[in-house]
């Protein structure tokens, strides 16, 4: 099975994320390939597989700078993304009400959006909760990870 796991970031910390469930999923039958979004557009789900989108919030609930060049590509070429599995997880801070966790939930309305299925729940990572992310990450990959295996039908999209 192979797995993309696409890095929006500003500071590293959803880097950080990636690096740790990669660690994690290291089993030698899992293919995990990690990518930092910066220069990515949506040909990138062209990709066999399965998709994690590994992202935090920036500004005013913007997609991370990174990020910014593939979520407005989806935007702008709206492909048909019907044959994608993803999970989302999602970086932020509650204290930030209004704004909490924008940068995941974009991409994950997105990709709903085009059809893709995302398989799991949307993760929403507080960072004021006192729990480090990629501790909760390690926690919650497990889990997702048996359920990616379940769904790892064909994931490719056409134009």
């Amino acid at each position: 099975m192979k797995l993309h796991l696409l890095v929006g970031t500003m500071t590293g910390t959803a880097q950080l994320v990636a690096q740790e469930l990669e660690l994690a999923w290291a089993d030698g039958e899992l293919e995990v390939e990690t990518m930092l979004m910066d220069k990515l557009d949506s040909s990138v789900f062209a990709r066999e597989g399965i998709f994690l989108i590994v992202t935090s919030t920036y500004g005013q609930g913007d997609v991370p700078d990174n990020a910014r060049a593939l979520y407005e590509d989806l935007i702008a070429k709206r492909p048909d993304l019907s044959r994608l599995r993803y999970g989302v997880f999602g970086l932020g801070d509650r204290t930030y009400a209004e704004t909490f966790n924008f940068g995941g939930r974009r991409f994950d309305d997105i990709l709903n959006e085009l059809g893709a299925q995302r398989i799991g729940e949307r993760v929403q990572h507080d960072a004021s909760s006192g729990v480090l992310p990629e501790e909760m990450a390690e926690k919650w990959g497990a889990t997702w990870l048996a359920l990616a295996k379940e769904n790892q039908g064909q994931s490719t999209f056409s134009v």
